[in-house]
This record gives structure tokens, C-alpha cells and sequence, in this order.
């Protein structure tokens, strides 16, 4: 237990009505289909009133702020900290690209808080920047294309099947079933329609046939990696591709949402789980992660590891994908949280003076 004086304040951002809360107005038997999963999720506030109880129970004093688009109010707070903070920020004014400015002020203020710092969370939503980080240091990625203007050449040297995803947004955002592609004219179609909806750049790259992993990495010096979690898509209709869509992750009014399931730990051949383990942790590393993240990979069929994304500070969620691992490795849900906590207080000029 630490001392009952050791104060962590959840900090997120949130602004106007939760979309989870209108779910516990739906009925199941409305959707068309049969869930398997309930549909009414927890909302925003809900999950992180959870992550305030399992820290009570672990013995700190824990105040929850909705900073709520108010940097004065961000401001104020920072002017009378907790000891350590809980970033849960991932966005400010509606734009996730200033998710790291938020950790740079808590840097400016010296208040100790958890998950990756600045620089880590700037360089992982530049999607292009960060696979070029990793291809430079022999870490797999699918080959890609990253485009400024809606135009990619007939010749373009890339194999079908190709993907199209906005190259700057969080959260599987603009990931849908026809964002996989088969040939030129539904290439060009997706690219007209991914610069209409999102900001460019826009990411193309090769879709890689095979299994989807998700390999969380706790701690620091040194890191480790949890069991991992692989995606089972075989409930899914033939003409969906197999891959984790905006909607597989975050709609429960979605058939995807309830017929994507996870495996943890993965089966796999030791000598591949080596290499994942291995890519994970370089991942890590070279995108200067800290106390958690995940690796989003793909395991192609002749077994070649591809990384596609690092994740850090994802979603901590009870029982979902890092929790899930973190479970299978033998830590309950507070336990994970006390943890990088923990780490984040070793951080503190206060015991360091």
C-alpha cells in the first residue's frame, strides 16, 4: 500500500454528450442481428470512475478532472498538483494531434504523470514519419505511400490488396471494410473519399494477408511484454476483410463489433513468438515509449512480422486488449494500474530532491 497522503488525479478531456449514453436507450432486439456482446457499454466518465475505484482500493487518494476544453482550468489545477497525475488526455479541442502539448505542460510544471512523454506521442500519430523511423532501423512495416493531394501514380509499386487510412487520427478512425482495396479504380475512389473526410496526409499501404496481434508492453528499465493477443475474424461475413475497423472496435450497433474475438495468449511457434516479442520491444524503444503501449502487428503467412502501429498510452479498459494481456500475465486490473502509477511516481522531483 503506498501512504494514505499519496494523492493521483485521472485527468481526461471529454466535451458534450457521451455517444455511449444514448446506447442504454437502444434494445437489442432492434439491431437486426444477435449481439453477442452487450451493447450498453460503459461511457467515458463510467470507465474512469472504474479506474478511480481500483486505485482507492489500492490505498491512494484519487480525484477525477474533465479538463472539458479549458486550458485555464488545466492551468489551475496544475498550479496545485497531485502527486502524480493519471493522463488519460487524448485529445484537445476536438484535435488529437495537441494530445502531447497537454504532457508538455504537465512537463513545464514538473507534475509527475504516467504514460509516454511528449515527443512519443507526437511521433506516433505521424503514421508515415514513425514507419519510416522503424524501416530505418530494420523493424518490418507494409510498404506504403503517403499522400498530400488526392493522387498516387497508375504505377505506384505497391501490391493489392492496399489500404487507405488517414495517416494523422487515433482509434482506428476511418478504418471501415471498403478502406481495403483490389484494384485501381477502387483505389482512386477511396482516396477521393479519404481526402473529402479526413485531413491529409492519407496513408496507402499493402494490406497484409494474415493474422492481426496486439503485444502490450509494460514498464520501463526494463520493459516487458504481456502475453499475446491475436484477433479471431473467422465469425465475420466473407466480404468483410479480416482486420480491427472502427466499428469492430468501438460500435456496438455494428454486427462487426459482436462477431470480432480475441485469443490471449496466441498460439503461436516459439521461434515467431521470439520475433514478435523482439519487434515489440524495439518498437518500444525507438518511438520512446513509456510505462505501457501497444504494438498493433500483422503476421503474414509465410510468418514475416510487420509492426502497423505504436500505441502509446492505449486504452485501459478492464478486460480489453492491454488489459486483457496484462490479466494473462497474472496482474488483476489494479494491479496494472498501481503499477503505472507507481512509475510515474519514481518520476517526481519530490523524491528525487
Amino acid at each position: 500500500m503506498p501512504e494514505p497522503s499519496v494523492s493521483v488525479a485521472i485527468v481526461f478531456n471529454h466535451v458534450g454528450e457521451d455517444e455511449y449514453e444514448k446506447l442504454k436507450e437502444v434494445d437489442p432486439k432492434s439491431l437486426g442481428f444477435k449481439p453477442e456482446y452487450d451493447i450498453h457499454v460503459a461511457t467515458v466518465l463510467e470507465e474512469y470512475q472504474e479506474i478511480q475505484k481500483a486505485l482507492e482500493r489500492e490505498g491512494y487518494k484519487v480525484s477525477v478532472l474533465n479538463v472539458d476544453d479549458d486550458l485555464d482550468r488545466l492551468l489551475t489545477f496544475l498550479k496545485n498538483p497531485p502527486d502524480v497525475v493519471f493522463n488519460l488526455v487524448e485529445y484537445f479541442r476536438e484535435d488529437p494531434k495537441l494530445e502531447h502539448m497537454v504532457a508538455g505542460l504537465y512537463e513545464l510544471f514538473r507534475v509527475p504523470y504516467t504514460g509516454s512523454p511528449p515527443f512519443a506521442l507526437a511521433l506516433c500519430q505521424r503514421k508515415g514519419l514513425t514507419k519510416q523511423l522503424l524501416l530505418k532501423n530494420g523493424v518490418l512495416t507494409p510498404r506504403f505511400h503517403l499522400l498530400f493531394k488526392p493522387h498516387l501514380k497508375t504505377r505506384h509499386g505497391l501490391r493489392y490488396p492496399l489500404i487507405v487510412k488517414p495517416a494523422r487520427e487515433d482509434a482506428s478512425m476511418g478504418v471501415e471494410s471498403s478502406s481495403v482495396v483490389y484494384n485501381l479504380d477502387q483505389l482512386r475512389n477511396r482516396i477521393e473519399h479519404a481526402f473529402r473526410e479526413f485531413t491529409p496526409p492519407i496513408l496507402v499501404e499493402e494490406f497484409i494477408l494474415g493474422r492481426e496481434l496486439h503485444v502490450a508492453v509494460l514498464g520501463n528499465d526494463p520493459p516487458e511484454v504481456l502475453p499475446i493477443l491475436e484477433y479471431d475474424f473467422s465469425e465475420l461475413p466473407q466480404e468483410v476483410p479480416p482486420m480491427i475497423t472502427y466499428a469492430a472496435k468501438w460500435d456496438p450497433l455494428k454486427e462487426e463489433f459482436h462477431r470480432v474475438h480475441t485469443i490471449c495468449p496466441a498460439r503461436l511457434p516459439k521461434r515467431v513468438e521470439h520475433k514478435i516479442r523482439e519487434r515489440a520491444l524495439q518498437a518500444y524503444a525507438l518511438t520512446n515509449c513509456r510505462d505501457y503501449a501497444r504494438i498493433d502487428m500483422r503476421l503474414s503467412k509465410d510468418n514475416k512480422v510487420y509492426v502497423l502501429e505504436v500505441n502509446p498510452n492505449p486504452d485501459l479498459t478492464e478486460g480489453v486488449s492491454f488489459m486483457e494481456s496484462a490479466e494473462k500475465a497474472g496482474l488483476s486490473f489494479q494491479q496494472t494500474l498501481k503499477r503505472i502509477v507507481e512509475m510515474a511516481r519514481a518520476r517526481s522531483p519530490r523524491l528525487k530532491a
